[in-house]
């Protein structure tokens, strides 16, 4: 065998959390005798004492900490992923994995229009990165920057990633107009995960950069779009994703100067997805079309 029978595994993780195999046996509703004949065969197959036995009492050898380190959350998850399926009945389960950006602005808003359009379907939404590539994701559907062009493989595109510099009409009232870009340097900018996107503005716009580094800095991109809504400086924003903000006043668009004109975000998903990953992809893009439509 490749591996050691199941059961004998579930004695040992008993035994070793407990230290005793009479607990064991209890948890198990096995007997002391059932449950020593387990971890025997355990050892035999791994050709290594797991437990150091003194008397009545009992503790685990470096091979068997190895082991119950790594087996007893492997156990649990088992566990966790049959009651998970054993819950779902009839329905379908689907995996979403989205940027935070995407996620907070147009997936979970949204959501309820999916559920309730597709009550069979069991749903999981999880954070993804944004560099993250579907074929190690392990989820059903990944909507996240860039197309992946791996065999088996489909990308649709949602947004534009075009990016223009916005702020809050508070701090274009006091600290406006920005009607160049010399006078960018003198307010805040506010960055998002790294300076880099300014530069390349200020290189899209001819413009030398001569500043901003002292400015804060936001891994998250919802803070950073929280910071400039706030009105702590100017951001720059996919203006396509915040569609929603600009049109209701609470992003302005100073320029017309942009970076990332030839950068989407895209829903990626299997050749072979279940029924249930494709209706949630073209739902989702018949959403982002819809909307840049309003």
């Amino acid at each position: 065998m490749k591996t050691p029978p199941l059961t004998s595994l579930r004695a040992f993780e008993a035994t070793a959390r407990h230290l005793s195999f009479s607990e064991a046996g209890d948890e198990l509703f096995v007997t002391h005798a059932a449950i020593s004949h387990h971890v025997r065969r355990l050892e035999e197959w791994f050709e290594s004492e797991l437990f150091i036995r003194k008397g009545r009492s009992i503790a685990l050898t470096r091979s068997g900490e190895t082991l119950f380190r790594h087996l007893s959350p492997a156990l649990a998850e088992i566990a966790e992923t049959c009651t998970r399926v054993k819950a779902l009945g009839g329905k379908q389960a689907l995996t979403v994995g989205c940027i935070p950006s995407i996620a907070s602005r147009w997936l979970v808003p949204n959501l309820q229009l999916f559920t309730a359009e597709n009550p069979e379907v069991d749903l999981r939404v999880l954070y993804a990165s944004e560099n993250q590539k579907f074929s190690q994701s392990g989820i059903d559907v990944l909507i996240t920057l860039g197309k992946e062009d791996a065999d088996g493989v489909v990308s649709e595109q949602l947004f534009s990633r075009l990016t223009k510099p916005v702020c809050s009409p508070k701090f274009l009232a006091e600290h406006g107009p920005f009607d160049t870009p010399d006078a960018f340097i003198s307010v805040p900018l506010l960055h998002d995960e790294s300076r880099k996107g300014w530069r390349d503005w200020f290189a899209a716009a001819h413009a030398p950069w001569t500043g901003g580094d002292n400015w804060p800095v936001y891994q998250d991109f919802n803070l950073l779009f929280t910071a400039a809504i706030a009105g702590h400086g100017i951001a720059l924003c996919p203006v396509d994703t915040f569609r929603n903000e600009i049109e209701a006043g609470d992003l302005i668009v100073l320029s017309d100067i942009a970076t990332n004109t030839e950068s989407y975000y895209f829903g990626t998903y299997s050749k072979n997805t279940p029924r249930a990953a494709l209706n949630f992809v073209e739902w989702f893009v018949a959403l982002a079309n819809w909307t840049k439509t309003k």
